[in-house]
C-alpha cells in the first residue's frame, strides 16, 4: 500500500556505516494524496505511530533523508514518489519517560492514587533543560506500572519552586476521573503566600484578572486585557493570616489553574511573593524561591466517592523566614 513501511534496507544513498547497530531505519515513499505538502505535516501521516514532537526532534536531528539527501527545511513540498528515509534515533524526549529512584514524600496511597508533598525544585514533568531528576521519573521509579498511565498519572502541577501537596493517579481510571474533577472545579487547593508590603482593605478579596502571555516579556505571565490579548479568565481568593512590618502571610484558595496564578495575581495587587524575582519580590530572608506552598488539599476519592482532606506543614525555609520578619506561622 502507498505510503506503508518498506523493508528495512538502507537506500544506496545512506551510508550503512553512518547508521548505529540495531539502528532502525524507515523507508517510505510519498503516495499521491500527499503532493504538494509540508514534509514536516506528511511525516506525522506517515509514520502515525510517533508523536509529532518525536518526529520534530528528528528533523532537528537532520535524520530525515528526502531522496537521498539530508532534510534542512521542514516546510519543504514533496513531490508523489519521493523517498523518505527516516533514522529512528532515541531523543532526549524518547529518553525521559524512564524509572529512577528518587525519594518522595508520600502523604497517603491507595491503589487507586497517591497524595505526596512536593519539595521546592523539584521539577513534575521532563521538559527542556529538565529531561531527567522530576517526579515522573520518580514515580515511575517507585511503580513500574504507572507506566501504563498517561504521564505517570500526573493530573496537575506546581511550578518547579513551588513546594506541597499534589494528587497523582495510579490508575487510567482514577486519572480520568481527577481530571474531571479538577475542571469542575472539584478539586480544592489552598496555599500559602508569604508576601512583601502591606495588606490593605478587608482581611478577605477576591482577585477576578485574566491572566495570559505578558505581550513585553515572552517568558512572564501577567494580567491581561482579553480584548487586547490572548489570556483566560482566572479567579484567586485571598485571606490575610498574618500581618508583619513589611511582609503578610496569606491564604490563596484557586478557582482556576492558569499559568503562575497565585504569583501573577498577587504581584497585581502589589504583594509579590518573597523571593519571586520573576514578578518583582525580592530574595530575602535567604528564600532562593517563591515563597509559596500548597498547604491544603481536599477533594472526594475518584473511585467510593469518600471525602479526603491532606494537610502539609510549611517547609523550614517559608517558616524561617517568616520567623525573621516577625511573622508567626501556621
Amino acid at each position: 500500500m502507498a505510503g506503508a513501511p518498506l523493508p528495512v534496507v538502507p537506500g544506496e544513498d545512506l551510508d550503512d556505516s553512518e547508521t548505529p547497530a540495531g539502528q532502525e531505519i524507515r523507508a517510505l515513499t510519498v503516495e499521491a494524496a500527499l503532493h504538494g505538502e509540508r514534509l514536516d505535516r506528511a511525516l506525522v501521516r506517515l509514520v502515525p505511530e510517533f508523536s509529532r514532537s518525536y518526529l520534530q526532534q528528528l528533523v532537528a536531528a537532520q535524520a530525515v533523508r528526502l531522496n537521498g539527501l539530508v532534510l534542512l527545511k521542514p516546510a519543504q513540498r514533496i513531490k508523489a514518489g519521493d523517498r523518505i528515509e527516516l533514522e529512528m534515533r532515541p531523543t532526549l524526549e524518547s529518553q525521559a519517560f524512564r524509572p529512577e529512584n528518587l525519594a518522595l514524600e508520600v502523604v497517603y496511597e491507595d491503589e487507586h492514587l497517591l497524595v505526596i508533598n512536593k519539595p521546592a525544585g523539584l521539577v513534575v514533568h521532563p521538559a527542556p533543560g529538565n529531561w531527567s531528576g522530576t517526579l515522573l521519573n520518580a514515580l515511575l521509579g517507585r511503580d513500574p506500572s504507572v507506566a501504563s498511565v498517561p504521564r505517570a498519572g500526573i493530573v496537575h502541577r506546581l511550578d518547579k519552586d513551588t513546594s506541597g501537596l499534589m494528587v497523582v493517579a495510579r490508575t487510567r481510571a482514577a486519572m480520568d476521573t481527577l481530571v474531571h474533577m479538577i475542571a469542575a472545579r472539584e478539586v480544592h487547593r489552598h496555599y500559602l503566600a508569604m508576601a512583601g508590603g502591606q495588606w490593605q482593605g478587608p482581611p478577605e478579596r477576591e482577585v477576578a484578572a485574566p491572566v495570559g502571555r505578558d505581550p513585553r516579556n515572552r517568558l512572564r505571565m501577567a494580567v491581561v486585557d482579553l480584548a487586547r490579548h490572548a489570556g483566560k479568565a482566572a479567579r484567586t481568593d485571598l485571606q490575610l493570616v498574618a500581618q508583619g512590618l513589611a511582609h503578610c502571610l496569606v491564604r490563596c484558595i484557586l478557582h482556576t489553574g492558569r499559568t503562575h496564578q497565585i504569583r501573577v495575581h498577587m504581584a497585581h495587587i502589589g504583594l509579590p511573593l518573597v523571593g519571586d524575582a520573576l514578578y518583582g519580590g525580592k530574595p530575602e530572608f535567604g528564600l532562593a524561591r517563591q515563597a509559596l506552598h500548597a498547604h491544603s488539599l481536599s477533594f472526594h476519592h475518584p473511585v467510593g466517592g469518600r471525602p479526603l482532606s491532606f494537610g502539609a506543614a510549611l517547609p523550614p525555609d517559608i517558616a524561617q523566614a517568616l520567623d525573621k520578619a516577625g511573622i508567626s506561622s501556621v
